[in-house]
């Protein structure tokens, strides 16, 4: 149905300059108590990323200084404010952090991204660069034509016009060759179209500036996850499977990804959040492992993700 676009269209579009930096420093230490002041009221003219950490730490040592130095070198376009956890726990506790470090970016007063554990350092300037663009897109409003096109495109795959989403991304990649959110758009067209294929022939294809950026994380979480699905089963049968023998966390389990495959995401979550109530050791903690695979496909701020980790938490503390 759809032809995969060249992996390195010609751009016409020139790349701007990263905002000037801003009065103080760039990084700061920070509390409980001043979050609202450094991060909230901070985000609403410049992404702000929290670092949870704490002294024992050493993923946190390792994440500390990178993340410091590509912060830096962004010259005032994104802030960092580190919080220590075992001063400040309150805030870490309200946004379900189970494990440290935890990274959240905050812009114009709310998550718009993040990440747990220590990543390199190639990573965690994909990271600002991508919170760099969005500020840099919301700053030009609705105004801007690559946003309004990726706006447009995304309707048009909700709507079911594939072949003219196809289109419009390709169009957008024309002109900023390196556009994750275009990229990750024909790889769900391609899904969408049920291509599995030339999805992972178009992710395997990534640009290697945009390769490890979160728009495409997302999307290949999405399509491992649909590729382990194939095997699944009809879901009608696992439905049948699962009623006959509630306890059956295999055919559970296979329903779960059956129902992800079909678009029927709260079910599958609800089907994993099952196994892991009833027996947590289940295939080596399968059921809560494949839960976080969900989450990376999702996206860290989806709604389902925010309402299933606080859900997830629940039953791994009671």
């Amino acid at each position: 149905m759809f032809s995969i676009p060249p992996s390195n269209p010609p751009s016409s579009a020139p790349k701007s300059a990263a905002p000037a930096a801003g009065a103080g420093d760039v990084v700061k230490d920070s509390s409980d108590r001043a979050f609202m002041v450094d991060v909230i009221e901070a985000s609403q003219s410049v992404p702000v990323i929290v670092d949870f950490w704490a002294p024992w730490c050493g993923p946190c040592k390792q994440l500390g200084p990178v993340i410091e130095k590509v912060v830096r070198a962004a010259k005032g376009a994104v802030r960092l404010v580190k919080i220590d956890t075992d001063k400040d726990p309150m805030i870490a506790s309200q946004l379900r952090v189970q494990s440290i470090p935890a990274v959240f970016a905050f812009f114009q007063g709310r998550p718009v991204d993040g990440f747990m554990g220590a990543k390199p350092e190639s990573e965690l300037k994909a990271f600002v660069e991508k919170l760099v663009k969005l500020a840099k897109s919301a700053g030009a409003g609705a105004d801007d034509p690559l946003e309004e096109a990726l706006l447009q495109a995304k309707e048009m795959v909700e709507e079911g016009d594939l072949q003219g989403a196809m289109d419009l991304y390709s169009q957008i990649l024309q002109a900023d060759p390196e556009n994750a959110a275009a990229y990750a758009g024909i790889v769900r067209c391609f899904i969408a179209a049920q291509d599995l294929e030339k999805a992972r022939t178009m992710l395997d294809r990534a640009p290697e500036g945009i390769a490890k950026d979160k728009e495409l994380a997302n999307v290949r979480a999405e399509l491992d996850l649909l590729e382990q699905a194939a095997d699944a089963g009809p879901i009608a049968e696992l439905q049948e499977a699962v009623d006959a023998a509630p306890d059956d966390h295999q055919a559970r389990f296979d329903l779960a990804m059956a129902l992800f495959a079909a678009g029927r995401r709260e079910e599958a979550v609800d089907a994993l959040l099952h196994i892991v109530r009833r027996d947590r050791t289940w295939n080596e903690d399968g059921a809560r492992k494949q839960l976080v695979k969900f989450f990376e496909a999702f996206g860290p701020t989806d709604p389902l993700t925010v309402q299933t980790r606080r859900k997830l938490s629940t039953i791994l503390f009671s």
